[in-house]
């Protein structure tokens, strides 16, 4: 929570530690502790577990279908599984959406338009990340159909961005980072 939210939070007269109380866990960019996580909060029984980012939220909701789960933003919500519609998501869990999948394509055509003889493209991505994965094959379907050959750099670390970089030296033309929270 940001300062903001616990501004708001006092002029409702909700003060942390009084009136109300706030758990805060951090996953530090391992996804494999979000379902740790999300089980310690249905064992604490929290009234509402409040995420972001869909690998939470669909730790979250692995791991309760009673609590309410409410995620900041998530990509692609509906095709991750995290809810069943938009319109009516349905079950415990509700956000916003940060579906931003569909327009992978329309980058990859736009990149293509600016860089007319772009031959070769390269994908830094973390493949564990359920959101990054779908946008992946959005990118490689787009490129097919330019005729683009596509190498995909796997970073699950911090660490992993110099060798990877190393391995795009001479291979790519251009580069396409997918967003994720690295360790």
């Amino acid at each position: 929570m940001g300062e903001a939210d616990v501004q708001r939070l006092h002029k409702l007269d909700w003060i942390d530690s009084r009136t109300i109380a706030v758990e805060y866990r951090w996953a530090e960019g391992r996804y494999e502790r979000t379902a740790e996580i999300a089980a310690e909060f249905v064992r604490l029984k929290v009234d509402v577990i409040l995420t972001h980012n869909t690998p939470p939220v669909l730790a979250a909701k692995q791991a309760t279908s009673i609590s309410p789960i409410v995620f900041a933003t998530a990509a692609d919500p509906v095709g991750t599984g995290v809810v069943a519609s938009l319109a009516q998501p349905g079950g415990n869990v509700t956000g916003l959406s940060s579906q931003t999948t569909d327009l992978a394509g329309k980058r990859i055509e736009l990149l293509r338009e600016v860089v007319p003889g772009l031959r070769r493209l390269a994908i830094l991505a973390n493949p564990d990340n359920s959101y990054v994965a779908s946008e992946v094959r959005e990118i490689q379907a787009a490129a097919r159909t330019l005729a683009l050959e596509v190498d995909l750099f796997e970073v699950r670390q911090a660490q992993d961005i110099a060798r990877v970089f190393e391995g795009i030296k001479d291979r790519a033309e251009a580069l396409n980072i997918l967003p994720d929270p690295l360790r």
